[in-house]
């Protein structure tokens, strides 16, 4: 049974059973390296609908195996990294984007307030 979680997040059952039969047919090191980044995105949160997003980064590895490319080729040598920029690409349904965004904006009206009163 699908949680409400990954179907809110993922999109639904029939995507998320195409997604991880995908990713069944991935070399295992491929494989490791795309579970690894999906535990992190359960964890992390994306918010909103990520069909496109697990999708695209199927996608991305899949072509990676086919073509050879070594996996910190695909992700860089800060998979962090790699994965914060990547999920960049859907911001609308991220979250934690608009928290940031949301927190800068507080602290510099607070520091404007603060700089006000002296």
């Amino acid at each position: 049974m699908i949680s409400k979680f990954i179907a809110t997040v993922v999109g639904g059952k029939k995507q998320w059973r195409e997604y991880k039969a995908r990713s069944r047919q991935l070399p295992p090191a491929y494989r490791t390296a795309l579970d690894a980044l999906e535990r992190y995105l359960n964890y992390f949160g994306t918010g909103g609908d990520g069909t496109a997003m697990y999708g695209d980064l199927i996608d991305l590895f899949e072509q990676g195996a086919a073509s050879g490319t070594p996996i910190r080729a695909i992700v860089g040598e800060d998979p962090v990294e790699f994965i914060e920029t990547f999920v960049q690409n859907y911001p609308k349904g991220h979250w934690i984007i608009r928290e940031r965004d949301r927190l800068t904006r507080e602290i510099d009206r607070a520091a404007a307030e603060e700089t006000a009163q002296r």
